[in-house]
C-alpha cells in the first residue's frame, strides 16, 4: 500500500518547516582537508581538529578531470572570501538570500540572509560544514578531499556537463549521477578561476530539476593567505535510538552549530553520504508539534513521520532530507531503539 501524502494540520507548518530549515542548514557540499595539525597549533589550541594552508591553491596544478574539479571546489569554499546575492528556486517558489563569507584569524564565518518573507538570519562560525566518514561520529577526522571524491565515487558516477555562465563568470558544470535509485541527481556550475560552487541543481530520477540554488552576483573573491582551522564540534547528548536502515554511503554527521536554537541534540541525528543529507527527529508527541503519519512535501524535500508507542508515551519520528520520499519513510519505518526497551517498541 502506498504511503499516504498529506498536508500537515493547519497550525503545524511551522513546526514542518523548522524542521527542513534545520535539514537545509546543515546540507555538507563542501569539507576540509584531511592534513595534520601543526605541534604549535595544536599545543595553542586544543579543540583545533583540523588546518590546511590555502596557499597551496597558488601553485596548485590546474584542475583537469572531473574529481579534480570536485576537489578544487571542496578548497576554494574554505579558502575564499567573497560578498554575494543567490537565489533559490523550487517550482513557483523563489528565496532571495545574501552570503556574507569572510574567515579571519584562520577561522571561517559564513552569513546567510533572507530578502524576502518573514525575516531571518543564520550564522556558521568555525567551519562546521564537514563530512565525516569515521564510525566514531561527532569526534571522527573530516575526510580529505580526495577520501570525499573516492567514497563518492562508488555511490555517483561524476561526469563533465559543459561549460555555463553564472554571475557573470564562466563555469565548469559537474554532474554526479546517482547509480542506484534511493538518492537523487546534482549538478554543479564550478567558477573555471577559483572553484568556488556558483550553482548547485537538484535533479530527479528523470533528469529533471527539482530544486536550483545560484548565486547572482558576486564580489571578487579573495584567496586567503594562511591556514584555516577547522574546530572540533561540540559533542552532542546521547540518544537511545537510531536509523536502522540507510541508503548506503549514508554515514552520522555531527550536529552543526545552524541547527534552531530550539533543537535538542538529545532527540535529533544527522546523516550524510557527502552529497545528500538526512536529518531525523524522534519527539514527544505535542500539541502544535502533531504532523500526520505518511509524507508531507515542502519545496523540494519530504518529510516522512512515524508515530511510535513507547509505553506511556507517544513519540515522534520525522525524516528530512532531499531524497526519494520512499527512501525517506523507509528510514523512520526501521528505526531502531535502545536493545532493553525495543520488545516494547509498537508503530502506529
Amino acid at each position: 500500500m502506498p504511503y499516504p501524502r498529506t498536508a500537515p494540520y493547519p497550525r503545524t507548518s511551522l513546526h514542518l518547516a523548522r524542521l527542513v530549515a534545520i535539514g537545509l542548514s546543515l546540507l555538507t557540499l563542501s569539507v576540509v582537508a584531511n592534513d595534520a595539525v601543526p605541534a604549535g597549533i595544536a599545543a595553542s589550541q586544543a579543540k583545533v581538529q583540523t588546518v590546511f594552508d590555502c596557499r597551496r591553491l597558488k601553485s596548485a596544478p590546474p584542475a583537469i578531470a572531473p574529481d579534480q574539479w570536485f576537489q578544487r571546489s571542496v578548497w576554494a569554499t574554505h579558502c575564499y572570501s567573497y560578498q554575494a546575492r543567490a537565489v533559490r528556486v523550487v517550482d513557483d517558489d523563489i528565496v532571495t538570500l545574501s552570503l556574507v563569507r569572510d574567515i579571519e584569524d584562520g577561522v571561517e564565518s559564513d552569513r546567510m540572509y533572507f530578502l524576502n518573507g518573514p525575516t531571518r538570519s543564520l550564522v556558521r562560525e568555525g567551519g562546521s560544514m564537514r563530512f565525516q566518514l569515521g564510525a566514531s561520529g561527532e569526534l571522527a577526522s573530516p575526510a580529505s578531499p580526495s577520501a570525499l571524491v573516492e567514497h563518492l565515487s562508488e555511490l555517483y558516477r561524476l561526469r563533465f556537463h559543459g561549460e555555463g555562465r553564472i554571475a557573470n563568470r564562466t563555469a565548469v558544470v559537474v554532474e554526479f549521477a546517482p547509480q542506484d535509485g534511493l538518492r537523487y541527481g546534482y549538478r554543479l556550475w564550478l567558477d573555471r578561476v577559483t572553484g568556488i560552487p556558483l550553482k548547485r541543481a537538484l535533479l530527479n530520477d528523470r533528469g529533471a530539476v527539482l530544486e536550483t540554488f545560484e548565486l547572482v552576483e558576486l564580489t571578487p573573491p579573495e584567496l586567503y593567505d594562511g591556514e584555516v582551522v577547522l574546530m572540533e564540534p561540540t559533542s552532542s547528548a546521547a540518544v537511545g535510538w537510531s536509523a536502522g536502515w540507510l541508503p548506503p554511503g549514508f554515514v552520522v554527521q555531527p550536529l552543526m552549530a545552524l541547527a534552531s536554537p530550539e533543537d535538542s541534540p538529545r532527540r535529533h541525528k544527522f546523516y550524510s553520504d557527502g552529497l545528500a543529507t538526512i536529518s531525523l527527529f524522534v519527539e514527544p508527541l505535542e500539541g502544535e508539534g502533531t504532523l500526520r503519519p505518511g509524507l508531507h512535501r515542502l519545496g523540494a524535500n519530504y518529510a516522512a513521520v512515524r508515530r511510535i508507542e513507547r509505553g506511556d508515551e507517544t513519540l515522534q519520528a520525522v525524516a528530512v532530507g532531499e531524497l526519494p520520499p520512499g527512501v525517506l519513510m523507509r528510514v523512520v519505518d526501521m528505526l531502531e531503539f535502545a536493545s532493553e526497551d525495543a520488545e516494547d517498541d509498537s508503530a502506529s
